[in-house]
């Protein structure tokens, strides 16, 4: 079977500023948009490409990438190559384990901390969008307002640390909770539990808004014990 050789898409940053942390936050944030799941798809980076896009030599681009190694974001393979990683199934469900564990003690501290203009914020997210029958429609726009909700879950608990350690999770979770929309039910199912959890969040039910994440990320842990099948 061919491999498909996916390109992450950057624009050229400011070289006056930061140039090496720019460089890693540009590379960093064209990773989180690659469909790192999708069937067949490889993510090779090219330094030489990708320091032309951005307008810089190749020196911060491979001090970038060194960054992101270490932070298992991408992984060198001698002769071949740079790749975004792409993780094994057991993994993606202990990724969606710890999630559910940051975000339901997210959802507890929100309903603590958060104002009530912040959690009426969740619900700003879907308000076109807050139907399955719309949300099939506009597939595409849902994935992206679906990551927002998630990121704001995070945000709402007002712990810096909690939101530190969600987002080394972050890049993994966007691809996965992207293509898990596609499997069937999945978008009528994630519209359902984020009405039902920014109820209780509006209610301040910090325990029934706990138990509603938790159970909504067990669905996500479900779906890819069902539907993933691949383990490298």
């Amino acid at each position: 079977m061919q491999v498909v050789m996916r390109q992450i898409r950057l624009k050229p940053v400011d070289a006056n500023v930061g140039l090496k942390d720019k460089v890693y936050e540009a590379l960093r944030s064209a990773i989180i948009l690659v469909d790192t799941y999708s069937d067949d798809a490889d993510a090779k980076l090219d330094e030489r490409r990708m320091a032309e896009e951005l307008g810089v030599s190749r020196t911060p681009i491979r001090e970038a990438l060194s960054r992101l190694e270490q932070e298992g974001l991408v992984r060198t393979e001698p002769r071949r190559g740079t790749f975004v990683v792409r993780k094994s199934r057991q993994e993606i469900l202990e990724m969606i384990c710890v999630w559910g564990a940051l975000e339901s003690l997210a959802a507890r501290l929100g309903c603590a901390n958060a104002s009530d203009e912040q959690i009426a914020g969740l619900r700003k997210v879907f308000v076109h969008l807050g139907s399955p029958e719309r949300a099939m429609a506009a597939i595409d726009e849902y994935s992206d307002e679906n990551i927002h909700f998630h990121q704001m879950m995070i945000r709402l608990g007002k712990c810096e640390l909690l939101s530190e350690i969600a987002d080394r999770l972050f890049i993994h979770m966007h691809a996965i909770r992207a293509r898990s929309l596609r499997g069937q039910g999945r978008v009528a199912e994630s519209v359902v539990d984020h009405l039902h959890i920014i109820e209780a969040m509006e209610q301040r039910d910090a325990v029934l808004a706990e138990k509603l994440v938790r159970e909504h990320t067990d669905h996500l842990a479900q779906h890819v014990k069902e539907f993933v099948n691949w383990e490298h």
